[in-house]
């Protein structure tokens, strides 16, 4: 299962799958997990895709600097 993490509250991490949110406990997430990142999930085993995700910021900074030139 793949999603972007939304943000963390408490003890779960939110995160976004296909439009929709689902909770899932922090302890099965890297330290290094943050808000923005693509993950994979998989037998209760959490990836980070850290390529994707930086595909995925450099998009939205390009969109940021469109919105702001004008």
């Amino acid at each position: 299962m793949k999603g972007i993490i939304d943000r963390f509250e408490g003890d779960f991490v939110v995160v976004e799958i296909e439009g929709d949110t689902k909770d899932f406990p922090k302890s099965i997430f890297p330290i290094e997990a943050k808000p923005g990142d693509i993950i994979v999930i998989s037998d209760n085993l959490v990836k980070i895709k850290n390529e994707e995700t930086a595909e995925l910021r450099k998009e939205i900074e390009q969109l940021m600097e469109e919105v702001w030139e004008d």
